[in-house]
């Protein structure tokens, strides 16, 4: 297999203590997708899911039948967002229930999402709900939750190394401590990690790699970022239109495929995973706030976009052949391959047409 496409998943459907006492009781990422409202003209909102319905990840069955759907359309496996605050777990059910059951046959890789919770709904980012406190002991409590997942036969690997990825490292004091406790912790059990930072718009490029991290992976989209040239793009809709004492941040995703069909990811200068994504709009997410969307997305853009990395992107050895989506599932940030009302399964059909067939 030339690549590998791995789709970023949230495993947040399902009703738990911690969204309960901060946004309500049953509270789920659907409450705030289906209860999305269109804010300027033809935009898209609110997205409802069509095959897979409203689901709830505690439940098996709507697992299998995603593993299904990823599986039929060319995905490889997914790349699960994993929350630790200092040996406290947020979200993590469906992933544990996952790896206790072995029907659940599909490749997987875990990110430590390793930012601190903010009260980002209601429009008080400063309010910290929950946060982490880097230490090497807690680094090392880390690992030994970590290792049953890691050491796992469905585990993503790369030369026998299991793929472990981190959502920001520049947020440690020293990145290069925990990563070396880590190869340490994992050399004793017999296997060494492979250790990928994911990029956003203000973090990226050479200055963020050390020679601990083997791969850093573009987390697109890339916003107000000269990297990738969208920023050229944005325009402000007006207060009449919204009818909000803010403003809200439009791109052309048109104008920024035009872009990435230019670029040549043959002369990338460090190891970097591409990454593609299908629509994005946080309006659902930014009730009261401003929210950043980006407009004219189409699974015909989405597929020359992904067919320009597959005929252009040179995998770094055999192994080392990752794609990125963004995402399977970020319902409430309009960004999703699962199907919806409008486009039913047409992201993941260009998908298998991009880079499968």
């Amino acid at each position: 297999m030339k690549n590998r496409v791995i789709a970023i998943h949230l495993p947040q459907y399902y009703p738990f203590k911690e969204n309960d006492e901060w946004w309500g009781k049953g509270f789920t990422e659907w409450r705030s997708v289906t209860s999305a409202k269109p804010r300027f003209l033809r935009h898209y909102q609110p997205h409802l899911p069509a095959d897979l319905g409203f689901y709830d990840l505690r439940l098996k069955e709507c697992r299998l039948e995603q593993i299904k759907l990823a599986r039929k359309y060319g995905i490889y496996g997914f790349c699960y967002y994993h929350y630790w605050f200092n040996g406290k777990l947020i979200m993590e059910k469906p992933v544990e229930l996952m790896r206790q059951n072995k029907d659940e046959n599909f490749p997987f890789m875990l990110c430590w999402a390793n930012e601190n919770w903010h009260r980002n709904w209601e429009g008080g980012f400063n309010k910290v709900l929950i946060k982490h406190d880097y230490n090497l002991d807690d680094d090392k409590r880390h690992f030994y939750y970590l290792l049953p997942y890691l050491t796992d036969e469905r585990y993503i690997k790369v030369n026998g190394a299991p793929v472990l990825c981190i959502y920001r490292t520049h947020l440690f004091p020293d990145i290069d401590k925990t990563i070396d406790l880590w190869q340490d912790l994992a050399s004793k059990e017999g296997f060494r990690l492979y250790i990928c930072r994911f990029e956003d718009s203000l973090h990226f490029g050479e200055k963020y790699m050390t020679d601990k991290i083997d791969a850093a992976i573009e987390f697109q989209p890339f916003i107000n970022s000269d990297h990738m040239h969208v920023g050229n793009y944005i325009s402000r809709i007006s207060r009449k239109l919204c009818n909000k004492e803010y403003f809200n941040y439009l791109y052309s995703y048109p104008k920024l495929v035009k872009k990435q069909l230019s670029r040549n990811y043959k002369d990338l200068s460090y190891k970097r995973y591409l990454c593609a994504f299908p629509s994005w709009d946080n309006s659902p997410r930014r009730k009261g706030r401003s929210f950043t969307a980006f407009k004219d997305s189409s699974p015909e853009l989405f597929e020359k976009w992904l067919n320009h990395i597959s005929t252009t992107f040179e995998p770094f050895s055999e192994n080392e052949n990752f794609i990125f989506i963004n995402a399977w599932n970020e319902w409430a940030e309009g960004c999703h391959l699962e199907p919806d009302l409008k486009y039913g399964t047409r992201f993941l059909e260009a998908i298998k047409r991009a880079i499968i067939d």
